[in-house]
């Protein structure tokens, strides 16, 4: 992955966790000499970022590697972060159900995974699914990225 792809360091303070975090995803280069990278991984809590954004990172001072800076552009895409509040819950019966729905997701640990919501996905439909789940106090979840087009789906219904 290393001659079209880069892994791409984001630093940034979590609520979820009370600290500053250091993750590293991979992205698509668009311009090295630019320091343009496309985001190519399903953030766990970074910064107001989803896959497919276009993204500016600097290199490090005496190092090869690149540290987030802003977000150029927005794909459209949306993350939403999932966290299971009923012990021994299965998180593949709601990973399942939001896959039906063309949304991939990616799990942290046994109760923590976030999800991708591409830009083609009415997400209204997912919030659904999602709040079905909490209002039986199996989840909660945060939508620390929401795309325009999916806070539009949401003013549709």
């Amino acid at each position: 992955m290393t001659a079209t792809h880069k892994k791409i360091i984001f630093k940034y303070y979590s609520d979820y966790l009370q600290d500053t975090i250091t993750e590293t995803m991979w992205a698509e280069i668009i311009d090295l000499e630019k320091g343009h990278f496309k985001l190519d991984n399903i953030p766990f809590f970074g910064p107001l970022i989803a896959t497919g954004d276009l993204f500016y990172a600097e290199k490090e001072a005496d190092d090869d590697r690149f540290v987030y800076k802003k977000t150029i552009q927005n794909s459209g895409n949306s993350i939403v972060q999932v966290i299971i509040l009923e012990k021994d819950f299965d998180t593949e019966v709601i990973r399942e159900k939001l896959q039906v729905v063309q949304c991939v997701s990616e799990v942290l640990n046994e109760i923590f995974f976030a999800v991708e919501i591409t830009k083609e996905v009415d997400y209204s439909i997912v919030k659904t699914i999602l709040t079905e789940f909490e209002t039986l106090s199996i989840l909660q979840f945060a939508e620390p990225c929401l795309s325009e087009k999916h806070r539009t789906d949401l003013l549709k219904n």
